[in-house]
């Protein structure tokens, strides 16, 4: 590969014929997603679900959109919650894994006018974008790599992405140019009828942009350099404040919050059950340390929820979570 910019670098090391994405072990080979640290994580979802089917007055057929599905960890466990009513649809670009519950409809877009609850857990820290760097003289400028990692500064920002950096990330050395990623997002929102969005990652909000930028690599568990020779994972944090939705009723909150609000709860079990129910003690203790993983503030519960109610009431765990507001057009 000779030097590119970073969105296509990605594009290829991710997605292409021979990317990360479509290698047999998935994603889960490399690293561990909040899906795969305890079943309480479906569980919320599927109760945020049936909330989303009250508020929207139990239509006919509801839909549960998993974007960016990965092998069908999440929307495989909730395929069956509401027979003859739910349809589930797991949105990724790899091909659809073996053992999938035969109803979940597998494709590589987000379908319109859907009706339900469109979900994306760490799909946009995913979607490839641009990166700049400031040269000598203070100007942002794009920066290439090659297919070993190295980079160097190639040609000033287009009109496009220099007003979004003077938006979004105006100071920092290094900036990671979200406009794909809002368009990724506003192209998902878009295509709900009525229903309620969340977007679940790592992220961060305009008050604390990275300075030097989160562009990291995982593979076999482990982060690694950023090289986009499809051999690892390429993620890079998101700024979940641009990437919302203008003029939709939403919620910027942490994982913490939300999965505590949905009934996730850490509270280790009364030890006068360890004499009454040793069984049934260390099942709840279990249960406990599995949720103290999903909302420990250090690490998957400092991920950021961003939840956009399109043309629906907010559901009612999440519509005590301080900080709803209609972001302006």
């Amino acid at each position: 590969m000779s030097w590119m910019r970073w969105r296509p670098a990605m594009e290829r090391a991710l997605y292409g014929p021979q990317g990360f994405y479509h290698r047999v072990e998935g994603p889960a080979g490399h690293f561990r997603t909040s899906v795969h640290a305890s079943p309480q994580f479906a569980a919320a979802v599927g109760r945020l679900l049936l909330e989303v089917d009250e508020a929207l007055g139990h239509p006919p057929e509801l839909a549960l959109v998993d974007v960016g599905a990965g092998r069908g960890e999440l929307v495989g466990q909730l395929a069956d919650l509401l027979p003859g009513r739910l349809r589930a649809y797991g949105v990724e670009l790899a091909a659809r894994p073996d053992g999938l519950a035969p109803g979940v409809v597998w494709t590589d877009r987000v379908p319109e006018g859907a009706v339900g609850l469109l979900f994306a857990n760490e799909w946009l820290d995913n979607v490839p974008l641009e990166i700049a760097e400031r040269d000598d003289a203070g100007v942002l400028r794009y920066v290439e790599v090659d297919e070993g990692g190295a980079e160097r500064l190639g040609d000033p920002l287009d009109a496009a992405d220099a007003a979004w950096a003077a938006r979004w990330w105006p100071a920092g050395e290094r900036v990671e140019l979200g406009r794909s990623r809002d368009e990724a997002w506003a192209a998902a929102v878009g295509a709900l009828e009525r229903g309620l969005a969340v977007a679940v990652d790592y992220a961060h909000r305009e008050s604390a942009r990275p300075a030097f930028g989160t562009l990291t690599g995982f593979r076999g568990g482990r982060e690694v350099p950023p090289v986009p020779d499809g051999r690892c994972d390429l993620t890079a944090h998101v700024a979940l404040d641009a990437v919302a939705v203008p003029a939709v009723h939403s919620l910027w909150t942490t994982q913490r919050e939300a999965l505590r609000a949905l009934g996730v709860d850490g509270s280790r079990p009364p030890l006068a059950q360890a004499s009454a129910d040793p069984a049934g003690y260390l099942r709840a203790l279990a249960a406990a340390g599995e949720a103290a993983e999903l909302t420990a503030g250090a690490g998957l519960g400092g991920f950021g929820w961003l939840v956009q109610a399109v043309r629906m009431p907010v559901p009612p765990s999440l519509a005590g979570l301080p900080g709803w507001q209609t972001l302006g057009a």
